[in-house]
């Protein structure tokens, strides 16, 4: 077995769903430290982080992952049990296998090689792992840029390994993310019997109009290579159960997914100023879920598209699509964003799996990822 698919295989078997670790981090800080890594955990909440680094000075490449997975599902719908990884026709399963275990065991694997190979590289090379990436994404990543921006610790270039590969290992690159926001939006009304409305306020009747203007609306028509703003609703509750009783209230969820043409704030505002008009009364409770960010043209996309370029036999797409990750928090430090990782078909879902073969492709990617940035 190789080292790469040793140790995913032991992350996996760690029932690490999110926010909790499971010692995940202490087992990889533990292997980094006797490479030479300096390894700082930093635990907030229920959050494990660790900051793992090797060298002193600039450039800064980080690379950021996480150890944390979403919940199985049901056991028995998986074919094998989903915390016990299993090889079958050259295939890993288990829940993390792609998402993302089998990159966060890469990017051990890479620099491990790398220090050994180069131990006085230039700059600094580091690992940033969380355990809050599945879940509400606060004592995580958002929390260490704030420790960052305390220390005044530069992030010049950033590797996520997110899976972002579609069908072979390296065919897409991924250079931004749109941002994310979501809203709790409650319409007030008076409660009241459906045969004497004229005696009741409806919040369902009140709400539609508004609801209506904002789902049509074409918010813009995309940035580079950004789709266009897209506003869903996601849910809509409202009524006593009862076909004879207007409701008291409606309770409506929303969640918008926006290109650099917007930031949370201006969106706020206009959402706000088209419930205002339609003369709602309401409450509006907002969620920042991160801005969207977006890395130009640079050292760092160039370096990448050729190393993707030689692994997947063609220049890789570059893409901003998908949803978050966490770069969108080491982003606004200054710092140039990609993600890279395995083929993302399998994520989330019953039987998540990866290519072994994939799989111990990785490391060397990654390597060769850090070795055309920090070497001469």
């Amino acid at each position: 077995m190789t080292d790469v698919l040793a140790l995913t295989s032991e992350l996996i078997r760690r029932r690490s769903v999110t926010p909790f670790d499971e010692g995940c981090q202490e087992l990889i800080a533990t292997r980094l430290q006797r490479a030479g890594f300096v390894c700082e955990r930093l635990r907030f909440g229920e959050v494990d982080n660790v900051w793992a680094t090797h060298g002193s000075g600039s450039p800064v490449l980080a690379l950021l992952g996480h150890t944390d997975v979403v919940p199985s599902g049901p056991v028995e719908d998986w074919t094998s049990d989903p915390f016990q990884p299993t090889v079958r026709d050259g295939v890993l399963y288990g829940r993390g296998a792609a998402d993302m275990k089998g990159s966060v065991a890469a990017f051990v694997i890479a620099l491990e090689q790398f220090v050994a190979a180069h131990p006085d590289h230039a700059g600094t090379v580091a690992l940033l792992l969380t355990s809050d990436e599945e879940g509400d994404a606060i004592d995580g990543v958002r929390r260490m840029a704030e420790v960052f921006r305390e220390r005044q610790q530069a992030i010049d270039w950033c590797v996520t390994g997110e899976p972002s590969s579609t069908r072979k290992l390296g065919d897409l690159l991924r250079v931004g993310r749109r941002g994310t926001l979501s809203a709790t939006l409650t319409v007030k009304g008076v409660q009241g019997h459906v045969a004497y409305p004229d005696k009741a306020r409806n919040p369902i009747h009140q709400a539609l109009p508004a609801l209506a203007e904002l789902a049509a609306r074409r918010w813009d028509e995309g940035y580079e290579t950004f789709p266009p703003t897209s506003l869903q609703i996601s849910n809509f509750n409202a009524g006593t159960g009862a076909n004879n009783v207007i409701p008291g209230e409606a309770k409506i969820l929303f969640n918008l997914r926006y290109n650099p043409n917007w930031n949370a704030a201006q969106l706020e505002t206009e959402i706000g100023a088209v419930l205002d008009r339609h003369g709602l009364e309401y409450d509006l409770h907002w969620h920042r879920g991160g801005e969207p960010f977006y890395t130009p043209e640079g050292r760092l996309r160039a370096v990448a598209r050729e190393v993707l370029g030689e692994f997947a036999g063609a220049a890789p797409e570059e893409s901003t699509a998908g949803g978050t990750s966490d770069a969108r928090f080491i982003a606004p430090l200054g710092a140039q964003c990609i993600e890279v990782g395995p083929v993302n078909a399998s994520i989330h879902k019953v039987n998540e799996n990866v290519s072994v073969a994939d799989l111990e492709a990785l490391p060397k990617l990654y390597r060769r990822l850090i070795e055309r940035l920090l070497l001469p």
